[in-house]
């Protein structure tokens, strides 16, 4: 299925939501591999390289998400 080519500005505005996304994936016990296959991987991956200062890497934003997870499920 061909991508949508999507400008910067645009990916920009979904930042939130790939962010969100990631998270979501992680609550569902999707492995590294799986996520990395995901169009919001894409797009972060996108933005890292095109915006480097601006944006952290996926694998970065990834261990974040993990890390924060793990202090919720600690604190319940």
């Amino acid at each position: 299925m061909p991508q949508t080519k999507l400008t910067i500005g645009e990916l920009e505005a979904g930042y939130p939501m790939y962010c969100k996304a990631l998270r979501r994936l992680l609550q569902q016990g999707k492995s590294a591999e799986e996520i990395e296959r995901t169009v919001c991987w894409g797009h972060l991956e996108t933005l890292n390289r095109c915006l480097p200062t601006r944006y952290k890497s996926p694998s970065y934003l990834l261990a974040l998400i993990k890390r924060d997870l793990q202090k919720d499920n600690e604190n319940s």
